[in-house]
């Protein structure tokens, strides 16, 4: 009988998750580019952390910053701009 061994959460290697930490001691694995528009690719990329929180960084510098947010900063974040509330930053 064949055994379905299940696949390893990616490493961090990073002993303590900071904001502002280089974003590569998060990893490569698990950034995912949740939208994406006519900029050419020039977009941010977020990971979903293990304790819950959400790490953001800039498609075109991998290894820049992190910035963490806990959910409940992305929820509001994320409510506040479909309400219109960010429009500000488009003019």
């Amino acid at each position: 009988m064949d055994r379905i061994t299940p696949q390893p959460k990616p490493r961090i290697r990073a002993e303590r998750i900071y904001n502002g930490m280089p974003a590569r001691e998060l990893g490569s694995e698990g950034w995912h580019k949740p939208w994406s528009g006519g900029n050419g690719g020039n977009c941010l990329e977020a990971m979903k952390l293990a304790d819950g929180r959400i790490a953001v960084r800039q498609s075109t510098d991998p290894d820049g910053p992190a910035l963490i947010y806990t959910s409940d900063e992305m929820t509001a974040f994320i409510e506040g701009a479909k309400a219109g509330e960010a429009d500000f930053l488009l003019s």
